[in-house]
């Protein structure tokens, strides 16, 4: 029985592809042409400048685009799993030593929790971010 319905289902599929007509779908080569050449050339930095908040004021992100509220409040509900180091670009293996000992039994956690809290009062977490160490601080 199972043998008869795949059959029928392969048999049904092969029908379905033969049936597709490709002569529906064309493209028209001289409008894309004409899109390419009147296209602007963008780079990274011309890109960066056309972003929403380029022109906003951008004191509270760090040099590496790290909200240190966003880090904060991540180390608030998921400090034992590590979530936040990963969104400060730790190295995989101490946020697997995150998860394997729950934030050092929620001590390490809290410190960083803690450490969190003074960069986000000083607008400043520079040194935490890409930081190797299981200890944060």
């Amino acid at each position: 029985m199972k043998r008869l319905l795949l059959s029928t289902l392969i048999l049904l599929l092969g029908l379905a592809t033969v049936q597709a007509n490709n002569s529906q779908y064309f493209a028209d080569h001289a409008a894309v042409d004409h899109l390419f050449a009147e296209a602007e050339q963008v780079d990274m930095l011309s890109m960066y400048n056309m972003a929403p908040l380029a022109n906003a004021s951008t004191a509270i992100l760090t040099d590496h685009g790290k909200d240190p509220a966003v880090a904060f409040v991540l180390a608030w509900f998921l400090g034992p799993l590590g979530i936040h180091r990963a969104y400060l670009g730790t190295s995989t293996g101490t946020i697997v030593a995150y998860i394997l000992t729950l934030g050092g039994c929620g001590i390490v956690a809290f410190v960083d929790w803690v450490m969190l809290l003074i960069g986000l009062i000083n607008d400043d977490i520079t040194k935490y971010v890409d930081n190797p160490s299981f200890f944060m601080w």
